[in-house]
């Protein structure tokens, strides 16, 4: 059941943890209600202008999406994203950029290669065919990631490597190809060839899950991310959503807990 725009919604529960409350917002393109975690931010500025905000860090009024860019440069084009906004905001004068799904799916790369190279900094994240091998068969992989141009033999040996260290053989668990190349991997992380990354931290494993899952949804990169499965559900299932999910419209409120947008 869809949630009334004014009603409270409920808290609901992430890994398990009761009583852990997690904010929900509701996508000013389809009405639909999730966490917020798995949206998108967009930003009211004081010029009248929009724009992402995915760490939802920026001050002022926003509102939520919560669909991939083909299907929000659709709705731009007919005006339904437009509408939303201002009805979400109460604002009138909004001006959207023309390339807006360009800035965001910009915005949700730079926070995820920035979140690797946090991860890469604080010893969370190897890199190295044998070294992330040694640690795959010791069961110390709690995530495998591939650059695009990753040869196949050794994105195999490595995920088969995974397998017999997590005691999985014949699951077909595999590692997730990422939407970028080793050039720019190399860069994010200030190492050179960069192919192969396995991070050994199961927290670190959920930090970077969160970001890479929006990015592949919004990006149209990896259907399997369509439904927005938690990164629990991505680490047990080694990087492929076994849910196949319609066009991912998962969406949001506001910057409040009851709102329609946080234009409070």
């Amino acid at each position: 059941m869809r949630t009334p725009r004014n009603d409270q919604l409920i808290p609901t529960d992430r890994a398990g943890k009761r009583g852990h409350h997690v904010p929900e917002r509701r996508c000013v393109v389809t009405g639909d209600v999730a966490p917020a975690e798995r949206l998108v931010r967009l930003a009211l500025g004081p010029d009248g202008v929009i724009a992402p905000d995915v760490l939802g860090k920026a001050p002022g009024r926003g509102a939520w999406i919560g669909v991939d860019r083909g299907t929000l440069e659709a709705a731009q084009a007919k005006g339904k994203l437009k509408g939303g906004l201002a009805r979400a905001l109460h604002e009138g004068g909004i001006m959207i950029p023309d390339d807006l799904g360009a800035r965001i799916e910009a915005q949700l790369q730079r926070a995820t290669l920035d979140r690797l190279g946090l991860e890469s900094r604080s010893g969370t994240l190897i890199s190295g065919n044998e070294k992330i091998e040694q640690a795959a068969r010791r069961g110390q992989v709690r995530l495998l990631l591939h650059a695009s141009d990753a040869g196949d033999d050794g994105r195999k040996k490595l995920a088969q490597a995974w397998r017999v260290g997590e005691d999985d053989e014949g699951s077909g668990r595999e590692g997730m190809i990422l939407p970028v190349d080793r050039a720019t991997l190399s860069m994010a992380l200030g190492r050179e060839n960069a192919v192969h990354l396995a991070v050994i931290d199961a927290r670190a494993a959920d930090r970077l899950l969160a970001h890479l899952s929006r990015w592949q949804f919004f990006s149209g990169w990896s259907r399997d991310a369509a439904d927005r499965v938690s990164p629990e559900d991505f680490r047990s299932a080694g990087g492929t959503n076994p849910r196949k999910a319609g066009n991912g419209t998962a969406s949001m409120d506001s910057d409040t807990d009851s709102d329609a947008s946080d234009a409070n």
